[in-house]
């Protein structure tokens, strides 16, 4: 009998309860799953199985009588899926649950069944369950799509649903990427869209903060007031002050939080002062950028390693702790950060420890973003080229024969 009204949507709670499947086919083999993860206690009814169901059974996760369909199989069960290829078999068994008041499925009339399967999916200990509304003109796949489309906002942050009841206060250390904000992974982006404060960089995908709820308090990292602390001493206080008014905190990083972005030392002040912190790895601008600009930091006979170096201090300046005469012998790849303003000197000391001077480099600003433009120089002459191209931070430098590649284009 076709249903008049809608469905009514509820959870089963089957573990350890009795529950028959009638059919080893295709059908039962994508619905057992997900009985056995509910703990059902499961008897499967069928002459035969697929590989995998076999498999199920096997490994006791199922019990197996190995025939048809006989009157009184369902008469102990609390639930029935009827997926076998004899319409007869299903008719019947079909009656049977309505005699003893059997939630019953049947995988070939659904008109004449008395429970139906959501299309489902899980994000985050929730389960999204979409359900067709009426028998007459249900639209599988259209469901399907809908379950799709919620379950995948839930886990990239699109669809905002944030914690109420269940969330603990904490900082999320998130690395935001090179700058696209679709770089962003899906679960720092989901933290993002359930925060209550946010301390961004100035290198972090900026885009992304617009989308934030108005609620949601957004602190510029550089514009935190410093007083007697130095600017990172500053934001590990910031961090903590806001988490300990039980606040879920987002610290917004560019790149990742432990390629030169300081991230341990965050980590270190919110675990002295036993503040729970989340590390969301990100994509570092030290491969994405280059790759963004069409340059492989690796390429098969070109470069079989490929090392990334902080610009920010010069080669000959004390602090260095980098073994620029060591660097200079590598045949690979070198990729430097943050050191546009220092490229001269490193050019100079690479030179001067034996780096050909007509070696490629490449200078990406704003890599990713639609700023981004690319200049090309050696080592030679990168110095002039930074001055006269007006090269400004950020900026990704690639030295190397990988800078001088090209894609082959072909009709």
């Amino acid at each position: 009998m076709a249903a008049e009204h809608p469905a009514y949507p509820v959870g089963l709670r089957l573990t350890g309860r009795h529950t028959v499947v009638l059919g080893g086919g295709q059908v039962a083999q994508r619905r057992l799953p997900a009985l056995i993860a509910a703990g059902a206690d499961i008897t499967l009814i069928s002459p035969s199985a697929t590989p995998s169901v076999e498999a199920m059974a096997d490994a006791g996760e199922l019990t197996w009588h190995r025939r048809t369909y006989a009157d009184g199989d369902l008469a102990e069960a609390w639930y029935a899926l009827i997926a076998t290829s004899d319409p007869t078999a299903n008719a019947a068994a079909s009656a049977e649950a309505e005699r003893h008041r059997v939630w019953c499925v049947r995988s070939d009339d659904a008109d004449a069944a008395t429970a139906w399967t959501p299309a489902t999916g899980h994000s985050e200990g929730v389960t999204v369950a979409v359900l067709t509304t009426e028998a007459k003109g249900r639209d599988p796949r259209r469901t399907a799509a809908i379950r799709d489309a919620v379950v995948e906002g839930l886990r990239d942050g699109t669809l905002v649903a944030p914690h109420h009841r269940t969330r603990t206060p904490g900082v999320a250390l998130v690395g935001g990427g090179p700058g696209d904000p679709d770089l962003i992974t899906v679960r720092g982006r989901r933290l993002l869209a359930e925060a209550d404060v946010v301390i961004a960089d100035r290198l972090g995908p900026r885009d992304l903060l617009s989308e934030l709820p108005p609620h949601v308090e957004v602190i510029d990292a550089a514009k935190i007031p410093y007083g007697r602390f130095m600017a990172q001493e500053a934001i590990n206080n910031a961090l903590i002050e806001h988490a300990k008014q039980g606040k879920s905190v987002v610290r917004l990083k560019g790149g990742d939080p432990f390629v030169y972005g300081r991230g341990m030392e965050e980590v270190q002040a919110l675990a002295e002062a036993g503040i729970p912190c989340t590390v969301v790895p990100g994509i570092s601008s030290s491969i994405s950028v280059p790759g963004a600009a069409g340059i492989p930091v690796t390429h098969r006979g070109v470069a079989h390693e490929f090392t990334v170096v902080s610009g920010h201090v010069a080669p000959d300046d004390e602090r260095s702790l980098v073994d620029w005469p060591a660097l200079a012998r590598l045949r690979g790849t070198l990729v430097i950060l943050m050191g546009v303003d220092k490229i001269g000197r490193i050019a100079e000391t690479l030179t001067a420890h034996g780096k050909p001077a007509d070696t490629p480099v490449a200078l990406i600003q704003e890599g990713t973003t639609a700023a981004q433009r690319r200049v090309d120089a050696t080592l030679a002459t990168v110095a002039e080229a930074v001055h006269t191209h007006e090269v400004k931070p950020p900026a990704v430098i690639v030295i190397g024969a990988v800078a001088a590649m090209n894609p082959v284009h072909t009709d």
